[in-house]
């Protein structure tokens, strides 16, 4: 009898010992599926707008130009002016816009930083860093260049375009760069004068024409293509390229820049969560912070300096449309 009521409460022990493990495993999921929901996914491209027929004059208070600048990871924010960028003093690509700025007046061409989120969180970081996600800062970044592109292009018919980009900004400005070239971008692939991309995370060799030194790597994103984890996704190369835009779509990439010179193997496919927390941390290493004063030709030219000579140039010589 004694033996009968032991084996019972032994069975009942098991019992309730499975419905805890049951109980915490099924709180485990839900806290799994918040942080994959929160931690966003990217959207899916969209066909771009019709294109309506281009009237011969444009508005008078449209620039002939738009220069489109998108900034790299932490050196933006969603709620910083997009004429006068102060989010971060040292954003790399100051060195680019406000150069423009001092050598046109805005009727010839207006330049417009993106303001976004410019965030990567950190996937293993314990305790969480509080930042966005990759996913979720980039999503918004192309949500916001698109429609600084819409608005203008809707406004502006005849207006022309420059894109430029650094690190998470490249990768933006590159999408946005794929889809005009493949025809389903917010504005003609033919009014786009040319894009130029610093350490560009989806960087192809073979996909644009390299400036400076041309690494035998590939972007990070490349390098990892195919693995996702909640907020970060690898997206890979940007199936066919640049298209209508390949003969002037320019990368700047410094040899040993891990954002886009990694192996072309996967940095390391067998521990994916360290590896992904190293390329949270590549944004600050010295190669990749140093662009600045990165020589991309003999006569000791920097990247950020021959960026902003070819935006110059373009400028010079972009369409002057009439104005009613």
């Amino acid at each position: 009898m004694a033996s009968r009521t032991t084996r019972k409460r032994s069975r009942g022990k098991l019992f309730g010992l499975i419905g805890v493990l049951a109980v915490g495993l099924l709180i485990l999921l839900v806290i799994l599926l918040v942080w994959y929901l929160l931690a966003g996914r990217l959207p899916s491209p969209t066909p771009g707008p019709t294109e309506p027929p281009r009237p011969d004059t444009q508005s008078a208070d449209c620039p002939d130009v738009r220069v489109l600048v998108v900034p790299g990871t932490w050196e933006s924010n969603a709620a910083d002016d997009p004429f006068n960028p102060t989010a971060n003093p040292i954003s790399l690509m100051l060195n680019i816009s406000r150069p423009l700025q001092q050598q046109f007046p805005v009727s010839r061409t207006d330049v417009f930083t993106v303001p976004y989120v410019a965030q990567f969180s950190n996937p293993i970081a314990l305790p969480p860093d509080g930042q966005q996600s990759y996913n979720n800062s980039r999503t918004q970044g192309m949500q916001k260049a698109t429609e600084a592109l819409v608005d203008m292009h809707a406004r502006c018919p005849l207006s022309s375009f420059v894109l430029a980009g650094f690190s998470q900004g490249a990768v933006i400005a590159g999408d946005l760069a794929a889809q005009i070239g493949a025809g389903n971008g917010p504005v003609p692939a033919d009014l786009v004068l040319g894009v130029t991309l610093i350490a560009d995370g989806r960087r192809d060799p073979a996909q644009s024409i390299p400036i400076g030194p041309n690494p035998a790597g590939v972007g990070a994103e490349v390098s990892l293509r195919g693995i996702e984890v909640p907020g970060i996704s690898m997206t890979g190369a940007r199936p066919g390229g640049f298209g209508q835009l390949s003969d002037r779509t320019f990368s700047i990439c410094a040899p040993g820049d891990l954002i886009c010179d990694a192996p072309r193997a996967a940095l390391n496919p067998f521990n994916i969560l360290p590896s992904l927390a190293a390329l949270a941390g590549a944004a600050g290493n010295p190669v990749h912070t140093l662009y600045n004063g990165f020589v991309v030709d003999p006569a000791g030219t920097t990247a950020t300096q021959w960026t902003t000579q070819w935006a110059i140039d373009l400028v010079n010589n972009a369409p002057k449309p009439a104005h009613s």
